[in-house]
């Protein structure tokens, strides 16, 4: 006789092949069914017997239990009832004492689904045993009258069918059919609640969302309906309400026409009674977004009108929802919710994309005060630390560090800032503004680099502009210059550097370094130049350039500037000016210097061999190109 194996991995069957059809099919199934051993399915067999309980034979065991399953059907063996008839009778004589289900399975010790299946099976008020069952007379309430009555008596108590159903153990929608049944007035629309109304008050004080949340004991999804609804304006909802929803605020009137001579017009949903009963107060209008705030551009984040434009035309085109994301590079419930929060009740009129935008405009705003502005412990820390000259961001980093468990001592260094510009959110007082380090009580608006005001009056033309031969070095007369100056920037020589060949010309400056003075000079020398040679000029954006278009005209020379704190732009230029501090040292004076001495400076340096010319000289280099031309 064949002992069964221990406990362990290789006793798991493996799952049958969903592949074909047919003999070879069925063989293949029979052989992972064959893995295990006859002598283990007889085992599992006589414990199944014993026990009465597939999943605990196959605990037993170590076998897999729908391995056990397969062979208890195909043995014909029905499981015994897990639990017996006398359990059964003491449920139904619990059930009918206490009046609950819930109730019920927690004295017991029985599953919630176990518990709700008995009481499902039965429909007589008292359960009577088996062998001499009764005719089936009325059927039987799910609850006693004292049940119902017990918290009706609460629900007038406190005037909130959650909080009373919560209490008694009983379950919501039950409890609101009762409330419903009963016309007890207030509760056809769910009454706000202490809790939130607690919330709300919270977060009129300037106390954040989950601060205000965590204290009223709130859920974070309650917290943010109830900053939704109070940010939109909206009213409690009826709980039953006898006509959708509408995604506008006010009221829509459409004119269809059918035919020739026809016209429907749909008329405005009446507002539910529930809804404007002499309990209810009529609710206040949605906010109307400004124009401004319709047409601000936001995150990408964020659904845009023209989104919402072209969302409307693919709905009304029968186009699916998740072809809609894909054509917009959204998630389809994104789609999926924005169509069935803002389209109207009348399927003719489908989603509104311009109610939808408003909705959102409108929704954007947050009720909330600035912390700074409500008097208390952080207020007098910010205005302590910035009487004793502390930064924003100091303050905001310190506040971390002393108050490590109290949530409520945080505020960011953009919110002390606001506090201190804007006086739309201010709270801080004067003599603490002027404590600034930059002393300023006005915030500095910070230009775009792409917005910056143009240098000279003339419109410059940027290296980016420059064409791709002259980065190149590809054609020979593209020139780079600069200024290098002497002591206390009262002399000057301009530089010029041929990008090619790199010859160099020095340009004198005996009066002074002014624009006019600098075109007059650069003039005279490129002058000197054929025509060939003339390309174009690199400068930086010095002040000393500002007449770069009368040079232009002069010379018909294109001048490119290079960008802002950006020499290598200009590299040959710059590298020959190093150089030429070797003749002409940092914090000497430059008039010093004749025009005989630059030209003797500059043939010195044309004369020199260059390993980026393969050892030529560039005055070599400048010969072969006279020649050539």
């Amino acid at each position: 006789m064949e002992t069964p194996p221990t406990k362990g991995p290789s006793l798991k069957e493996k799952p049958p092949s969903r592949e074909g059809s047919g003999p070879a099919s069925t063989a293949s199934a029979k052989r992972h069914q064959q893995s295990h051993t006859r002598a283990q399915r007889d085992e599992f067999l006589k414990v199944l017997v014993r026990t009465g309980s597939i999943a605990t034979a196959a605990q037993e065991l170590g076998i897999n239990r729908s391995t056990c399953q397969k062979w208890a059907n195909t043995a014909g063996i029905r499981t015994k009832r897990h639990y017996s008839q006398a359990q059964k009778d003491h449920f139904y004589e619990v059930l009918d004492r206490t009046g609950n289900i819930a109730a019920t399975a927690k004295e017991l010790g029985l599953k919630i689904s176990t518990a709700h299946s008995w009481a499902s099976r039965t429909r007589t008020v008292a359960r009577l045993p088996p062998h001499n069952p009764p005719a089936l007379t009325e059927p039987r309430a799910r609850h006693h009258a004292e049940v119902k009555a017990r918290f009706l008596e609460r629900l007038r108590e406190i005037s909130s069918i959650t909080e009373a159903a919560r209490e008694l153990g009983l379950n919501r929608s039950t409890c609101a059919n009762w409330a419903i049944d009963a016309g007890i007035p207030g509760t056809g629309t769910r009454a706000t609640s202490q809790k939130r109304a607690d919330y709300l008050g919270l977060r009129r004080d300037g106390v954040g969302r989950r601060d205000a949340a965590r204290q009223v004991g709130a859920s974070k999804l309650s917290s943010y309906a109830w900053d939704r609804q109070q940010a939109g304006g909206s009213a409690d909802r009826a709980v039953r309400p006898e006509h959708p929803r509408a995604g506008y605020k006010q009221k829509v009137t459409t004119t269809f026409t059918e035919g020739p001579g026809t016209e429907t017009r749909l008329p405005t949903p009446a507002p539910h009674p529930a809804a404007t009963g002499p309990e209810q107060k009529p609710s206040a209008p949605a906010p109307v977004p400004s124009l401004k705030d319709l047409e601000q551009a936001l995150s990408p984040r964020y659904l845009s009108l023209d989104e919402r434009l072209l969302i409307a035309d693919l709905h009304r085109a029968g186009t699916s929802m998740r072809t809609i994301a894909r054509e917009l590079g959204r998630s389809p419930g994104s789609i999926s919710r924005e169509i069935s929060r803002n389209s109207h009740p009348d399927p003719r009129l489908g989603y509104q994309p311009y109610g939808a935008h408003r909705a959102a405009t409108a929704a954007r705003a947050r009720p909330k005060a600035s912390k700074l502005a409500i008097p208390g412990e952080l207020r007098d820390y910010v205005e302590d630390r910035l009487l004793t000259r502390w930064s924003p961001e100091q303050i905001s980093h310190t506040l971390i560090k002393d108050f490590p468990d109290d949530t409520s001592m945080r505020v960011s260094q953009e919110t002390v800032y606001q506090a201190l510009y804007l006086q739309a959110r201010g709270g801080l007082k004067r003599e603490v503004k002027e404590a600034l380090r930059t002393g300023r009580t006005r915030r500095k608006k910070h230009k775009n680099p792409e917005e910056r005001t143009s240098r000279f009056r003339d419109p410059m033309i940027g290296i980016s502009e420059r064409p791709p031969e002259v980065e190149d070095r590809a054609i020979p007369g593209a020139w780079e210059g600069d200024l290098i100056t002497g002591a206390h920037n009262q002399s000057a020589i301009a530089t010029l550097v041929e990008r090619t060949t790199r010859y160099v010309m020095l340009v004198h400056l005996p009066v002074d370094h002014t624009a006019e003075s600098v075109r007059d000079g650069l003039i005279e020398t490129m002058l000197t130049l054929p025509g060939h040679l003339r390309g174009s000029l690199t400068w930086d954006q010095g002040a000393e350039m500002a007449k770069h278009r009368a040079f232009s005209l002069a010379t018909e020379m294109a001048v490119y500037f290079c960008d802002p704190g950006s020499p290598w732009q200009r590299g040959s230029n710059e590298n020959t000016n190093g150089l030429l501090r070797q003749y002409f040292p940092k914090g000497t004076d430059l008039n010093d210097y004749g025009a005989e001495d630059l030209e003797h400076v500059a043939q010195e340096l044309n004369a020199r061999p260059r390993k980026t010319l393969d050892w030529d000289t560039p005055a070599e280099r400048l010969r072969d190109l006279l020649i050539a031309s």
